[in-house]
């Protein structure tokens, strides 16, 4: 009988953490040809500031902690194509000069000269840097991609301290013209 129990232990134990994994919906095949396009779009799913004060405050609030607090609704994304790149990402955390209109203090803006360089990650994955230059402070967003459609996103600026955000990435929306 002990025997049983040790063995159904470890089963459970075994089962859960590929039981709770998160899975894509996006063929590695599919990841492949966006990640070679450079073409697609990264749908934040949760932010990770970097300033501790931010942390600090969020814990402070009744009925909930940072964490729950940094997961975001569906519609934050970074749209890359090869003529314009779309950002839609809150932003949380010290702003050096901060802007007296609130859709300012986030960062939402279309660039259209922009560079992509793209090198290899660790383990299959790739890293692109894409620096704008057609906006007023210099803002270099880093993005590391997995081979399972994971990203992860950082973004540096002049003006505030960096902020991260992690999501997936997927196909581009057809533009409606």
């Amino acid at each position: 009988m002990k025997n049983l129990v040790k063995i159904l232990f470890l089963a459970v134990t075994l089962l859960i953490p590929f039981s709770c994994s998160t899975q894509s919906n996006i063929s590695p095949a599919n990841i492949a040809s966006l990640l070679e396009s450079q073409e697609f779009t990264f749908m934040a799913e949760h932010a990770n500031p970097n300033n501790l004060d931010v942390i600090n405050v969020m814990n402070s609030l009744p009925g909930g902690s940072s964490s729950r607090m940094m997961d975001l609704d569906y519609g934050y994304s970074i749209e890359i194509r090869k003529d314009k790149l779309e950002v839609t990402l809150p932003y949380f955390g010290r702003m050096y000069t901060s802007n007296m209109d609130p859709d300012k203090n986030s960062y939402r803006f279309t660039s259209k000269d922009f560079t992509i360089n793209k090198k290899e990650g660790k383990k299959g994955s790739s890293v692109f840097t894409i620096v704008t230059k057609d906006q007023q402070n210099v803002i270099t967003i880093n993005m590391e991609v997995f081979q399972n459609g994971k990203a992860y996103v950082w973004i540096d600026s002049n003006d505030r301290q960096s902020i991260s955000y992690d999501g997936h990435i997927m196909a581009n929306t057809a533009v409606k013209k």
